[in-house]
């Protein structure tokens, strides 16, 4: 599938890397365990975001814009790498943050709150948990206009159309490195959030007549939520962007595991520590407590279980957010 009819900025120099992790292999004695290092992507900390942006930034420009406007919760590595993108493009940059835990949100926090402050948006507005963030947004988008400024508007987690295009490329490139490697993965594991990059994930390879089954792992929401959101995102994807070849995705293709959230988002789990401890002090990789942690520790708890065979070649997508650790340290340690 060509993408190139699409504008596209390029924020990271080549592929990233996939590692074998022989020593998490070992230790859970499952299938074949890889990982793949989106967490070292461009822009500042890195992060499967970038991916997305890539072609969202683009279309802002495109459209002549010259301010960003996006939302997330008081951790979000979103809004780190959408405020990043917008210094590195010379725009403004407006950050919309939701206390979806109430009481969440510190003005001294450090992590990726104090990223922002050092990146320095044009403003950064805090709001209740159960605020329309799309509303809220918009508002705001007229708001800026009415001062002169060209606002966009991306949506949360960058997860629109235009968003999931990041992780179609990101199929493509994972395909290529699986052949000069000579691998065939049986699964690909996901954290599974505002569902952009699962989509973009399942329909690129898919496109590829790749039957690597993509499994998310939720961070938040519930499976049937996470299912029926996906399937919607792909049905967007298709009517805008691929009109006349359709990437066709059956709802029992769309898997999901929502056993791992713990008491909701962001907040910490057993297994996530017990994940993120593992992986810092057996393969030196550095996962974060809210996707990639709880993603692992539900790839660790269904390995146990036994859902793969032994010869199974497992994919792991790191998502980025390390810069969270810090404000999750006192839990952590």
């Amino acid at each position: 599938m060509s993408l190139s009819k699409f504008d596209r900025k390029h924020y990271t120099q080549g592929k990233t890397p996939i590692e074998y992790l022989a020593n998490l292999t070992d230790i859970l004695g499952g299938p074949e365990i890889y990982l793949k290092h989106d967490d070292l992507l461009g822009l500042a900390g890195g992060g499967n975001k970038t991916r997305k942006l890539e072609f969202l930034v683009a279309d802002a420009q495109r459209q002549g814009a010259d301010t960003l406007i996006t939302c997330g919760a008081p951790q979000s590595n979103h809004c780190r790498l959408t405020l990043s993108a917008a210094k590195k493009e010379g725009m403004h940059a407006v950050l919309v943050l939701s206390e979806t835990v109430p009481g969440s949100y510190r003005e001294d926090a450090g992590g990726n709150n104090f990223l922002y402050k050092l990146l320095n948006p044009l403003d950064m507005i805090v709001v209740p948990g159960a605020c329309d963030l799309n509303d809220t947004m918009h508002l705001h988008a007229k708001t800026l206009q009415a001062e002169g400024y060209k606002p966009y508007v991306i949506p949360m987690g960058g997860s629109n159309a235009i968003g999931c295009l990041g992780y179609i490329v990101c199929a493509e490139e994972i395909v290529e490195q699986a052949n000069d490697l000579n691998i065939e993965f049986t699964h690909a594991i996901t954290p599974t959030g505002s569902c952009g990059t699962h989509t973009g994930l399942l329909m690129g390879l898919r496109s590829l007549h790749v039957q690597t089954r993509v499994i998310g792992i939720s961070v938040n929401y519930s499976r049937d939520k996470h299912v029926k959101r996906i399937a919607q995102l792909a049905q967007k994807v298709n009517n805008e962007l691929f009109p006349e070849r359709k990437i066709v995705i059956e709802n029992d293709d769309i898997i999901v595991f929502d056993d791992y959230i713990g008491s909701g988002y962001s907040l910490p789990t057993e297994g996530m520590r017990e994940a993120v401890h593992l992986l810092a002090r057996c393969e030196a990789i550095l996962l974060d407590p809210v996707y990639t942690g709880k993603a692992m520790a539900g790839l660790i708890n269904l390995i146990r279980k036994g859902h793969f065979k032994k010869s199974d070649k497992v994919l792991f997508l790191h998502t980025g957010g390390s810069p969270a650790l810090y404000h999750f340290a006192d839990y952590l340690l």
